[in-house]
């Protein structure tokens, strides 16, 4: 039973930790684009609403303690961060990035779903 009901949680995980990441990466985006790039001030309100947004998200993530849903969270936003990267500054991201992304999503998943095969 544990199989498909930690496949499945882990899906669902990982959907909440990509929105997540998002909203995060947006947020924080919007205020690099004021205070880094000479935008608007007005840049701020829709990256205090991105980041309250990614808060509540993250709160989505089934996991036992919420330090363990942030540790896992990492791996995932280092991904998340590398395809915003490509898709929205339009920088093609280096061999070693992805290496030491799918590194850090292994982590991820361990952390994730350590707890559960110790369980049994």
């Amino acid at each position: 039973m544990c199989h498909f009901h930690c496949g499945a949680l882990g899906v669902i995980n990982y959907l909440w930790f990509f929105m997540a990441a998002l909203f995060e990466i947006g947020g924080c985006y919007a205020f690099y684009l004021w205070l880094r790039l000479g935008k608007s001030a007005w840049w701020m309100l829709p990256a205090l609403a991105s980041l309250a947004i990614f808060g509540l998200i993250l709160t989505r993530v089934e996991a036992a303690y919420a330090g363990r849903a942030y540790a896992a969270y990492g791996g995932i936003y280092i991904v998340s961060s590398l395809l915003w990267l490509a898709l929205v500054e339009r920088v093609r991201p280096m061999t070693s990035d992805w290496l030491g992304a799918l590194l850090c999503v292994v982590g991820a998943t361990i952390i994730v779903f350590g707890p559960r095969l110790q369980q049994g």
